[in-house]
């Protein structure tokens, strides 16, 4: 049986393309449930493949704890309003995310409120989304 070079090719760019897929999985996200945070940024990775806010969130005993919260790539979150200096350090903000399904301080943006009342959103919401 002779197999054309086209078809050997079709099948090669798709093994090639299989682990770029299984990256953008979202399962560690629980999109059927959203936790609000209100926190102080401590930092905001404007980087790619996914950029990243690290929050500060007073736990039920008062006590800081850092929250890592997983955004959009830059150029999805440009797109919607975002750019590098939409958060920075010191920033009094509100996040609701997607939490991480293993109970750790962690999940994936829906939705940002800034100081001044304004929200911006992720540019790929996975489940629940505010307003």
């Amino acid at each position: 049986m002779k197999i054309s070079a086209l078809a050997l090719a079709g099948v090669a760019l798709t093994l090639a393309a299989t682990p770029a897929v299984a990256h953008h999985s979202f399962a560690m996200f629980d999109a059927a449930k959203s936790v609000k945070l209100e926190g102080t940024v401590k930092e905001f990775q404007w980087t790619n493949p996914h950029s990243w806010i690290f929050l500060m969130v007073k736990n039920p005993q008062g006590v800081e704890e850092e929250w890592a919260i997983e955004t959009g790539t830059p150029s999805g979150l440009a797109h919607h309003g975002w750019v590098p200096m939409t958060l920075t350090p010191g920033m009094k903000i509100t996040a609701t995310i997607n939490p991480l399904k293993d109970g750790k301080r962690g999940g994936r943006a829906i939705a940002v409120t800034l100081p001044d009342g304004k929200q911006l959103h992720h540019p790929y919401p996975l489940g629940l989304r505010t307003s």
